[in-house]
């Protein structure tokens, strides 16, 4: 590292190098997706959706207690850069709340309240955008490009292909154990395919660029820095890293009207977690109120009611308005494509490139090179948002 202004390098480094050994560990999509989802939505669907699922969960292998003390021990003091020193701190306290998390799965109020703390919940703008964009008439469902026919494997040769843009290498597994229907493991640069889904074009178009043109793309950029923390991730970053994600999809024209109804509904679901319903309650309000399809319905409320209550999935849409004004502003996205960063920590970031602590993105985005986009009604919507 270059030695730059009154920054102990070497005190940084040490600090840096054991968080790093410490939050390896720690990733909270591995141990909040339930291993039963199938057995159990057989269950639901059974009991005519009034029975609610039991969901069990990976089991944690790690010391808890230990790690929690062993963040805190940090000599934080040493680093006589304030700034740098803030954002230290800043992490610490994020990497807790999510051993925090992870400690509580499937314990109820306890989880959400963990999740609470590490991700909010949806304000009142946020549930009155998400039924803004309820509103809107979506695509015709019989378009072709919506009708599910690759399998799991099929769908991996489509990754395959469009990873080729990027100087990286991954690995890709599949699984019946998730939620979502492919989702990028950080810690072990690894893509996961849902084994149990049947993708569509629109879906490989929409995955490609959300997982490998982003997520992928910032797990291998946050691996290039000096400083770990660009990989193991920046306070508060999902809302930065799914703003982006969803972002590539509209950039790159797939984001469609059925996709934001998607993010809409999770934002109408995590509202009704905060209400107090439970799992069949706010499976029958996007069933039976919002018309949703039922297999649709389930995999939203299990998104939102994993672990006792899981809030971040509203932050898709909240994130996705805050990269599109940062994108109208004519601002540097290829900043946010560092690692898994913050928007609120862009200032940060460019100050530890300054002080050579950091580096400049080598892989870049692929769709935001070019705005593709051509659905007019998709960009009424993004300027509408509140």
């Amino acid at each position: 590292m270059k030695i730059e202004n009154n920054v102990s390098t070497e005190a940084l480094s040490q600090v840096d190098k054991n968080i790093d050994s410490l939050v390896k560990q720690i990733e909270l999509l591995s141990f909040v997706n339930p291993t039963n989802i199938e057995e159990e939505k057989s269950r639901f669907f059974s009991s005519k959706y009034l029975t609610d699922p039991i969901f069990k969960y990976p089991t944690i292998n790690f010391d808890k207690f230990k790690l929690h003390r062993a963040l805190f021990s940090q000599s934080l003091e040493l680093i006589k850069d304030t700034e740098i020193k803030n954002l230290y701190e800043d992490i610490i306290y994020e990497y807790s709340g999510l051993i925090q998390c992870i400690e509580t799965i499937g314990s109820g109020k306890k989880f959400y309240y963990n999740s609470l703390r590490c991700f909010g919940t949806p304000t009142e703008r946020d549930v009155e955008n998400a039924k803004f964009i309820l509103h809107f008439e979506e695509e015709d469902k019989d378009d072709h490009v919506f009708k599910p026919k690759y399998s799991v494997t099929e769908a991996e040769t489509f990754f395959k292909e469009f990873s080729k843009r990027y100087n990286f290498k991954y690995s890709i597994k599949e699984s019946d154990k998730i939620s979502a229907i492919a989702m990028v493991l950080n810690n072990n640069r690894t893509l996961v395919l849902n084994t149990n889904h049947t993708y569509s074009d629109n879906e490989i178009a929409v995955l490609t660029n959300h997982e490998i043109g982003v997520h992928m793309v910032t797990t291998m950029n946050g691996l290039l820095h000096p400083l770990k923390i660009f990989s193991h991730g920046f306070p508060n970053n999902e809302e930065t890293q799914e703003g982006l994600a969803v972002f590539s999809e509209y950039m790159s024209d797939n984001l469609t009207i059925r996709r934001l109804k998607e993010l809409a509904y999770r934002v109408i679901a995590v509202d009704s977690l905060a209400k107090g319903y439970s799992f069949s309650k706010t499976f029958r309000l996007l069933h039976n109120q919002y018309d949703l399809d039922r297999d649709v319905a389930f995999y939203i409320t299990v998104r939102v009611h994993r672990g006792g209550g899981f809030t971040k999935d509203y932050l898709y849409l909240t994130g996705l308005k805050k990269i599109y004004n940062y994108y109208q502003e004519g601002k540097d996205l290829s900043l946010l494509l560092t690692g898994k960063v913050t928007l609120e920590y862009a200032n940060e970031i460019e100050a530890l490139i300054k002080k050579g602590l950091a580096v400049p993105a080598k892989h870049i985005t692929d769709s935001y090179a070019v705005n593709k986009n051509r659905n007019k009604k998709v960009d009424f919507i993004l300027r509408s948002l509140k």
